[in-house]
């Protein structure tokens, strides 16, 4: 089977599946939180080399300030739950976005936890947050220019180049969307230029390690040609 080099996933329906099982929106969070042990593990164990988890967005602090309370203490407790899991699977932990709107322990947390799964060899488990790729695009066109000024070079930019100005410099082999919705709500919009996309009706709390591997699966029925003629 061919495995996907970079896989990226909006983990969407936290909320929903919380509603359905009569939860407050918080334990969805909770239980989704859970799925990313889960998910990161498979995704280690397939080979797969980076995985880039969609955990909250520039548009998420439009939320009520009870659940953005929340969500910026779930970093630490699950690292405080899972981080030594991580490092005996040789996961390394990185990040895209800026932290500094959040709390300073919040910070402080996914700081660490990237300090201590640096020199991790495996999975490199990629966690967005405070993330917007529109925001990431222009922040990038920001230092580029920058630093075109600061040299007196030429404009000599190209996608390559420009991508190493980006949180996320790969381009994304597959993208999953969970939960039945259909678009991309700002997400890696320059990465997954010629990713495969696929949308399942699984909620991300019960997304697991079948439904992970069903989604490869359908990964390596498309026809992936890139512009080109086979």
């Amino acid at each position: 089977m061919n495995i996907p080099e970079t896989v990226a996933i909006i983990m969407d329906g936290n909320g929903r599946w919380a509603k359905k099982q009569g939860l407050p929106r918080t334990a969805g969070h909770k239980k989704g939180a859970d799925q990313i042990r889960t998910i990161a593990l498979e995704a280690n164990r397939l080979h797969i080399k980076k995985l880039i988890l969609y955990a909250f967005s520039t548009e998420n602090w439009k939320r009520p300030e009870e659940e953005i309370s929340y969500l910026c203490k779930l970093p630490g407790i699950f690292f405080s739950r899972f981080i030594k899991e991580l490092m005996e699977k040789n996961i390394r932990v990185t990040f895209a976005g800026e932290l500094e709107r959040f709390p300073k322990d919040t910070q402080k947390v996914i700081r660490k936890a990237v300090d201590q799964t640096k020199g991790n060899t495996g999975l490199e488990l990629c966690i967005a947050i405070n993330y917007g790729s529109r925001r990431e695009i222009i922040l990038a066109i920001q230092e580029y220019t920058r630093q075109v000024v600061e040299q007196e070079r030429a404009n000599d930019l190209n996608e390559e180049d420009f991508s190493h100005y980006l949180f996320v410099p790969e381009n994304v082999d597959l993208l999953i969307r969970t939960s039945g919705e259909e678009r991309i709500s700002n997400f890696l919009l320059w990465q997954i230029a010629y990713a495969e996309l696929i949308f399942t009706q699984t909620a991300w709390p019960d997304f697991d390690e079948k439904a992970l591997d069903e989604c490869i699966q359908e990964y390596n029925r498309r026809d992936r040609r890139f512009g080109a003629v086979k």
